[in-house]
């Protein structure tokens, strides 16, 4: 069917579709599309979402810091880049977890003095040998897939201080359902953290939008700002910048 094919042919390009914006290309009812998507999924061709399809599964299974490290290597470096432009002189600044922000703590090279407060253990070595880098380290129980401290110590920690910038990195990107992590634990350690910062920058190449996991971390209007690279799709770019959130593509 030439629309099937239509269908396909979109989310090839754009990597995720919403159910209206199929209707508004096509001319045809949402009841249609949605019948379309649902044969498309069980052909194995798409998976569905809420609202659309993705050309990937939409949920994320956890993987080690090890692997994650490994791929889209050359979008993480310069979404560090340009993140680490965000730091201002005698700064104050909270790193969360994952490769990306990782690759940022790599980046940063403060003139003066700078503040940083962090879960990961990584991020840490990265950043020991730099005199003017005043670190506090988050502790708690270390998760091993991730390098990084999770639990109620590193919150009650929390309690007691602030920051102005929160650079975060994520599992997936969802328009409806917000961020997300793999992890619950340190989904809750997230939320706290976004409560301690002024601004939150979320740190995200483009293979994590339209992708949901099994902890929420925050719905999207409680972020100001995601830094990602150009493979984004158009549609969700749009998405986002009418939700309020700041687009910054690499």
């Amino acid at each position: 069917m030439i629309r099937h094919e239509t269908i396909l042919n979109i989310l090839a390009k754009e990597k995720h579709i919403e159910v209206l914006d199929i209707c508004e290309e096509l001319s045809v009812s949402a009841v249609t599309i949605r019948k379309d998507l649902k044969f498309l999924e069980e052909k194995g061709l798409l998976f569905r979402t809420h609202g659309g399809a993705s050309l990937e599964n939409p949920y994320i299974n956890e993987k080690a810091v090890l692997e994650k490290e490994k791929i889209y290597v050359e979008e993480k470096n310069g979404i560090a880049k340009l993140a680490a432009t965000r730091i201002v002189e005698n700064d104050s600044i909270m790193i969360a977890s994952g490769t990306t922000v990782q690759a940022l703590s790599k980046c940063i090279k403060p003139k003066n003095k700078l503040t940083v407060i962090t879960s990961s253990l990584y991020v840490v070595l990265h950043l020991i040998h730099d005199k003017n880098i005043e670190i506090l380290q988050l502790g708690g129980y270390v998760r091993h897939s991730s390098a990084s401290v999770i639990g109620a110590y590193a919150a009650q920690i929390l309690d007691n201080v602030s920051c102005s910038k929160l650079f975060l990195g994520v599992d997936g990107i969802d328009l409806d359902y917000g961020l997300s992590t793999t992890n619950l634990e340190e989904a809750q350690l997230n939320q706290k953290m976004l409560a301690s910062a002024q601004k939150i920058i979320v740190l995200a190449d483009s293979s994590k939008f339209g992708k949901k996991s099994f902890a929420k971390i925050c719905d999207l209007n409680a972020i100001n700002e995601i830094i990602t690279d150009k493979e984004i799709s158009p549609i969700i770019k749009k998405r986002l910048e009418e939700k309020g959130v700041v687009v910054t593509i690499v």
